[in-house]
């Protein structure tokens, strides 16, 4: 029997040999997991690396967007001011032809009347004036004013305001005129002073406000000036 267990017991060959198996197992599965790790390692990069080119392709197509969209916008700006000029250009010149035909308008009322007073009656308001003057400026150093068509004589002065169109917010300019009138031309002060408003179109509220203010209601009725002096009042 003693035999029997010694001719099963390892030898030491038999050892060395199985120390050797697992070192060189040990070894391989080393190898492999390093393999593994590296590979993905390798693929994490490669992953890594792709977002990043896909990253950088987004941040490259938003660069470019956006210089779009900012090459749009000063483009439309530019183009937004240039209409901008044209357009107040266009609204300057408007305004020029505006301005020379109503002040041609305004020119020919005044010239109208003026004639009227100048080559026709000038018994006026009751009484008889024997002097006209159109476009009088008067100033000091703190007031000044201008009068259509003023008519004279030894005691009354009559100031006539010529609209070509008048409206009823040019009565108060009309009611004005009396004031400075008499601060402007003092020789006058004690003048009576009568009022009037001539205009080529009237419609009812305001001669009823010049009535009602006591301003004389002079316009072009045909190819004649008709004068309403009804309730004329002395300033």
């Amino acid at each position: 029997m003693n035999g029997s267990t010694q001719n099963n017991a390892p030898t030491i060959e038999s050892l060395a040999a199985l120390q050797q198996e697992f070192f060189r197992q040990m070894i391989e599965s080393n190898r492999q997991r390093e393999k593994e790790k590296a590979e993905r390692d390798r693929q994490f990069e490669e992953e890594k690396l792709k977002r990043e080119e896909e990253k950088a392709e987004r941040d490259r197509q938003f660069e470019e967007e956006k210089l779009k969209r900012e090459k749009e916008k000063a483009e439309r700006d530019r183009q937004r001011e240039r209409d901008n000029a044209a357009y107040e250009k266009r609204m300057k010149r408007m305004d020029e032809e505006m301005g020379r035909w109503t002040n041609n308008q305004g020119c020919f009322a005044e010239e109208y009347f003026y004639n009227s007073f100048d080559y026709g009656e000038q018994n006026f308001f009751g009484e008889h004036f024997d002097s006209i003057e159109k476009n009088l400026k008067c100033k000091t150093k703190k007031l000044r004013d201008e009068y259509d068509i003023v008519l004279y004589n030894g005691t009354s002065v009559a100031i006539i305001e010529v609209k070509y169109k008048a409206h009823k917010n040019d009565v108060t300019e009309v009611l004005k005129k009396a004031e400075t009138f008499k601060i402007l031309c003092p020789d006058y002060k004690d003048f009576k002073i009568y009022l009037g408003l001539a205009s080529m179109t009237f419609y009812p509220e305001l001669e009823q406000e010049c009535i009602k203010q006591g301003i004389a209601i002079i316009k072009q009725v045909g190819d004649t000036v008709v004068i309403n002096d009804t309730c004329l009042q002395v300033f």
